[in-house]
């Protein structure tokens, strides 16, 4: 009897888990509908209508009736020379891949290859200034080679590169003036990109090197568990090795060879934007080429990528999220139109670095070099910081884990670690109140995030997580943590921080209450749905594991 008592519930509570899904599905549907036709309107308004002449950055292009939003620079500058990249990238794979093949290069041969190809790219970059990232490298390097083993090299090694960071941004680079008037001739031939922008992730390879030859030198054994990896890592496939495995794979001493260094610091591939990949994981494939993806993975993976393009090209033309955003017309909007908008921006800014990420990614992995993978999951399939931070900027929070988050203490200090970490996060983006606004606003929000997590992870919590009112309250949660998300980053990217107080007075204006909630509400819905599809996505998991 108590067995067919449970056998009911259970029946009971599936079916009740179907009613609820069509339900969700109906409200979303419906949600998005809104949110369509309230930005198509917005847009309208404000292009064609009584407002028009007021956004910033529309063009009108050739084959489109409707005007492109290209008010965001770094898409602009993105698209604008795509074709070029992608000549670039074709020659790139070409020339390296013939070449590799013909002379059956390995190791530091693979090396010495790249390190031609890097070296051509970054003067046609940066022209004579690339002298200067040079040097700067080369500085690092002879640190490195000489520090290392010592408890001193860390903490020099971080307070060298963020002198540079800081000063690269205060000083927007630096100018052969500086060093002497008979070299400013050189300052006219500086390249169509700026160095100093790039220097940033040069910076994280740098301290990658560093710190992962000066573990090299501490011990000469690998501490990771490559089996626990290997079964938890997003990443791998089946008979390949792993990035964890790559990343953790230890390298001789030899392999930290200059030719290997500035090949890391410069591969054209990941060099102007990402994904990062750790000094090891990168020299680890200079002698055996990546074989995680095959071509016909790869294949899918660049048809996928014109499809995210396509859909880019609809988002911007028909909604001028960005453009409402830094055309300062939201000022003048309504709470709900407020939200239309942020929403919009943060779903933009997703699809822009998707795209960017997404692209620089093919075109490595093309060339037998597999990085991690950023934004593996849907923006809209978020529904704390924790993980939406995670899957973010995936190969970033990678790093920053690796060097910054496990020598800082790790979870024995982690409240405090992720005021240091988001501290950082700005000041490598930019030095922007703005910016310190954000990552602090990040860390309001996500410090009790943690302190509830590590509760729910308590015995007495765990015993009722099947309940129906611990599923309800974590829905609840969620919505809270969405509109604490859509706050920092509107704060951070849209409104910034003198308008911050105006944004939450706003919100809990008591006109404005209502809508506040159906905003709320909405995100509690959504937060249900995400359940739902995590849950259909693990019975999967275990039917082909049952398989």
């Amino acid at each position: 009897m108590p067995g067919m008592a449970r056998g009911r519930h259970s029946s009971m509570a599936s079916r009740w888990r179907r009613t609820e899904l069509v339900f969700l599905l109906v409200y979303a549907a419906a949600f998005y509908f809104l949110v369509a036709q309230k930005s198509l309107k917005l847009a309208e308004d404000y292009s064609i209508g009584k407002n028009s002449g007021r956004l910033r950055g529309l063009r009108q292009e050739r084959f489109w009736a409707r005007l492109n939003d290209v008010s965001d620079s770094q898409w602009r500058s993105f698209r604008e020379n795509l074709p070029l990249l992608a000549l670039v990238m074709a020659s790139f794979i070409l020339i390296n891949t013939t070449t590799r093949s013909l002379f059956s290069l390995q190791g530091k041969g693979t090396a010495r290859m790249w390190l031609v190809s890097s070296l051509v790219f970054i003067f046609y970059l940066h022209g004579a200034c690339s002298f200067l990232m040079l040097t700067i490298a080369f500085g690092n390097f002879l640190l490195v080679k000489v520090m290392a083993g010592s408890s001193c090299l860390p903490p020099i090694l971080w307070l060298y590169n963020m002198v540079f960071l800081v000063s690269n941004r205060v000083y927007e680079g630096y100018s052969f003036s500086q060093i002497g008037n008979k070299f400013a001739f050189l300052d006219s031939h500086r390249g169509v990109q700026r160095w100093h922008i790039s220097f940033n992730f040069v910076m994280l390879r740098m301290v990658s090197f560093g710190l992962d030859y000066h573990w090299a030198c501490i011990s000469r054994a690998s501490t990771v568990d490559w089996e626990k990896h290997s079964k938890s890592c997003d990443i791998c496939q089946s008979g390949a090795e792993c990035y964890l495995k790559r990343q953790e794979k230890f390298l001789t001493l030899s392999s930290y060879s200059p030719e290997a260094y500035l090949s890391y610091l410069f591969f054209p591939p990941l060099y102007i934007a990402g994904p990062m990949i750790s000094f090891n994981a990168f020299a680890s494939q200079l002698e055996y080429p990546q074989t995680s993806f095959n071509k016909r993975d790869i294949s899918l993976y660049g048809l996928r990528w014109i499809g995210c393009l396509l859909l880019m090209e609809l988002l911007t033309h028909l909604f001028y999220f960005n453009s409402l955003a830094v055309s300062g017309v939201w000022q003048n909007l309504l709470p709900w139109e407020i939200f239309v908008v942020g929403y919009g921006v943060l779903n933009f800014m997703w699809l822009k670095f998707l795209l960017i990420w997404r692209f620089f990614r093919f075109w490595a992995l093309v060339g037998g070099v597999e990085a991690v993978e950023n934004m593996p999951h849907c923006i809209n399939n978020c529904y704390d910081l924790e993980g939406f931070w995670k899957s973010w900027h995936a190969s970033y929070n990678r790093w920053l884990v690796r060097y910054l988050y496990i020598p800082l203490g790790g979870q024995h200090w982690r409240i405090l670690n992720i005021w240091i970490i988001f501290t950082f996060v700005a000041i490598w983006h930019d030095l922007e109140w703005k910016l310190l606004s954000w990552a602090w606003v990040t860390c309001l929000l996500m410090a009790p995030e943690l302190v509830v997590k590590s509760l729910t992870r308590t015995t007495w919590v765990q015993r009722v997580h099947e309940a129906a009112f611990y599923r309800e309250l974590c829905a609840i949660g969620g919505s809270f943590n969405i509109t604490g998300l859509m706050t920092a980053n509107l704060i951070g990217f849209v409104v910034g921080p003198e308008r911050m107080q105006w944004l939450l007075h706003t919100l809990v204006e008591r006109k404005n209450i209502p809508t506040s909630l159906a905003i709320l509400f909405s995100f509690y819905i959504g937060t249900k749905l995400m359940f739902h599809v995590r849950e259909i996505k693990m019975l999967r998991e275990r039917n082909k594991q049952a398989d």
